[in-house]
């Protein structure tokens, strides 16, 4: 892909903060790549493997002449602050486009995003609803390293998305309803994005109306098992020189067990105003409010255990394009309030008589620009800023003052932190088969102090149609409030968790559409922050290898088939990290039908580590079928565990049997 290429005028480059994204009058669909293979088995010790591989490859195809063909090019904007085809970039992203989030009429972009990602998995204890706090589920894992932990980053157009008292993703908060399309980046992106990308990222990339003039309005209603009721519109404008997107959701069900009721509503809005031929800006906003409740474990029921919880994002955004070099000027804010009763055992407990609340922001300002330096050349910098602030407390049930007891002022704090960060990204196209790139990072805390980041990988393209890539990065996380200032644990002297990740893969496009790739991993991580003797402690490590296949096949016009499996070897076992797993996904379109076939296969998922070490294993059976009764009305229906399957993912929240959902859909 030549980076000096003057923008035609079917194309501009809006950026987003940190997440450019390509609008094109007739844009391709992107590709998600998958494979029919099931696992195999590698050698023990990956690193080296992998290492040889490295040089094996290289000195087999050094001399490989190839034409940089840009008909199958697939452009991506996470891993870097231009769009650039993901063919000239040495790590791995997948992208999930809005056709694919949509056509089985999903609320919630998780459950699609794992189904297409090989080595990603989602917890899950209901038909909706993930929760948080105890007996939550919505955990995030990729190659056995947990968003949970704060160790896997969220990004919405490249802005982070998290908890800032105790640094998880929020799931509840990723609606479809603002998914243009979701690119996962598997592996440490530290370098861009800092602390809590060290395990990978999934960057949301937000909607915005097609470049022609006019208006388009979508409705969906739905009704399903378990009382489940689902409402979702969303409105798009374009008038000139300005676009708009608005869009709000509601959700409700009663769940397959007593006590576990749910109820979201929630709304996005993003304007859009092209200043000139190479400047625009944007405004971005998106709030959230669910209840939940949370029944316990099978083994230990329990009451009130309730939690309403708001979440919101807004963000404001200056962009330029002069073709040769682009860039943002950006401000973000994250944000939360959270209100928690922990309940009581069914069985012989007391009610709470105190409920606690928090409040918490991740703020931001972005400004980075990237330019051609030189022929076959990519050369990015910036800077960012941070505050973090986290205040956890408790109040009276009663009176809904703020209690101070001792015990509740240990379970308290309040928290602020700055960071600033400064960062060079260098890519360069030596031949038009070979490319290099190389970045580094220096992040520094109020609190942690400073931490470099450097990544290098080398793109080898022996052919128009494929791409051999080398990736060796390092990821890092910071301490948390929590872990630092909450609870008895509490550790103010905790220094970054680290990770090495170590890559290899294999990207090949075939005649007829066929496509399939392989992905080789070595993670070695250390310092980990673990609880010990009741005392939070930089003691823990992580070594992990294993391997990603996926394939992709149209076979004709009306068919297509993905799959993808994953294996992960795991020197430590991790909760919710599963050992492998596989899918298989079948489309079918045909006049005014579309429908839709999944299987999903799980093996040696770990509910429960240690003495009492618990596995689950299971196969899932999905479908959905869409009818076009009109041009402007749809009919649906979706079966989800149509086998009835029993199985958990959180140890003791049995999950429901086969689940029905059916509704329609309105486009005008």
């Amino acid at each position: 892909m030549g980076y000096g290429t003057h923008r035609s005028p079917f194309l501009m480059l809006m950026f987003y903060n940190k997440s450019p994204i390509l609008f094109d009058k007739n844009p391709r669909e992107t590709s998600n790549y998958k494979s029919t293979k099931l696992y195999t088995y590698l050698d023990y010790n990956m690193k080296k493997v992998i290492s040889l591989a490295i040089v094996a490859l290289t000195a087999t195809i050094a001399q490989a002449q190839t034409a940089d063909s840009l008909a199958l090019q697939e452009v991506v904007v996470t891993g870097t602050r231009n769009a650039v085809d993901v063919r000239h970039l040495p790590m791995t992203v997948t992208v999930i486009n809005r056709e694919a989030l949509t056509k089985e009429h999903q609320t919630s972009i998780l459950p699609t995003v794992m189904q297409q990602v090989p080595g990603l998995f989602v917890t899950s204890r209901s038909m909706i609803g993930y929760g948080v706090s105890t007996g939550a589920a919505g955990g995030i894992s990729l190659r056995g390293v947990s968003g949970g932990t704060g160790q896997l980053m969220v990004l919405i157009d490249g802005h982070p998305q998290y908890q800032g008292i105790y640094g998880h993703p929020l799931s509840d908060s990723y609606q479809t309803m603002m998914a243009d399309r979701v690119e996962v980046l598997r592996g440490p992106a530290s370098v861009l994005y800092g602390s809590n990308a060290m395990g990978g990222v999934i960057n949301i990339v937000t909607r915005r109306p097609a470049y022609s003039q006019g208006t388009s309005t979508q409705a969906n209603i739905a009704v399903g098992s378990y009382g489940t009721v689902q409402v979702e519109a969303s409105n798009q404008v374009r008038s000139g020189k300005f676009s708009s997107t608005v869009a709000a959701q509601y959700g409700r069900t009663d769940n397959h067990r007593p006590n576990m009721g749910f109820e979201q509503y929630g709304g996005f809005l993003k304007l859009g105003y092209d200043i000139n031929e190479n400047w625009s800006a944007s405004l971005s906003g998106n709030v959230t409010h669910w209840n939940a409740s949370n029944p316990g474990a099978t083994t230990q029921l329990k009451l009130e255990n309730d939690q309403y919880i708001t979440r919101g994002e807004v963000s404001i955004a200056l962009t330029n394009n002069y073709g040769w070099t682009s860039g943002a000027l950006s401000a973000y804010s994250n944000f939360g309030r959270h209100k928690i009763n922990d309940g009581y055992n069914a069985e012989g407990g007391k009610p709470q008589t105190d409920l606690f609340r928090s409040k918490d922001a991740v703020s931001g300002i972005s400004l980075y620009q990237s330019a051609q330096l030189f022929a076959g050349n990519r050369t990015t910098v910036g800077v960012d800023y941070q505050h973090l602030f986290g205040r956890a407390y408790y109040t009276n049930r009663e009176t809904d003052e703020e209690v101070t007891t001792p015990q509740r002022l240990m379970q308290s704090c309040n928290s602020r932190a700055n960071g600033i960060a400064a960062y060079v990204d260098f890519r360069q196209d030596l031949t038009d088969w070979l490319t290099i790139d190389a970045g580094l990072r220096y992040d520094h805390h109020s609190i942690a102090g400073g931490e470099w980041i450097p990544q290098t990988g080398i793109v080898v393209r022996p052919m128009a149609t494929g791409e051999v890539k080398a990736m060796v990065s390092k990821g890092f996380r910071r301490a948390n409030p929590k872990e630092m200032f909450l609870y008895k644990s509490a550790n103010e002297d905790l220094k970054p968790e680290r990770l090495w990740n170590y890559e290899l893969s294999w990207r090949h496009r075939l005649n007829g559409g066929f496509t399939y790739g392989a992905n080789l991993f070595y993670i070695k991580a250390d310092n980990l922050i673990q609880t010990i003797n009741m005392q939070n402690v930089n003691t823990g490590e992580i070594e992990n290898w294993g391997i990603e296949l996926e394939a992709k096949y149209p076979v004709c016009s009306c068919f297509n088939i993905n799959a993808n499996a994953s294996y992960l070897h795991m020197k430590e076992k991790i909760v919710a990290a599963p050992e492998a797993t596989g899918y298989l996904g079948v489309d079918y379109r045909q006049d005014k039908w579309l429908a839709t076939l999944g299987v999903q296969y799980v093996n040696n998922l770990y509910t429960e580590v240690g003495a009492n070490e618990t596995k689950e294993n299971f196969c899932l059976v999905n479908a959905s079928v869409t009818y076009a009764a009109t041009k402007a009305l749809s009919i649906w229906a979706r079966g989800e565990n149509l086998l009835a399957q029993s199985y958990e993912i959180n140890l003791g929240y049995p999950m429901p049997r086969a689940t029905f959902m059916g509704g329609v859909s309105v486009n005008f």
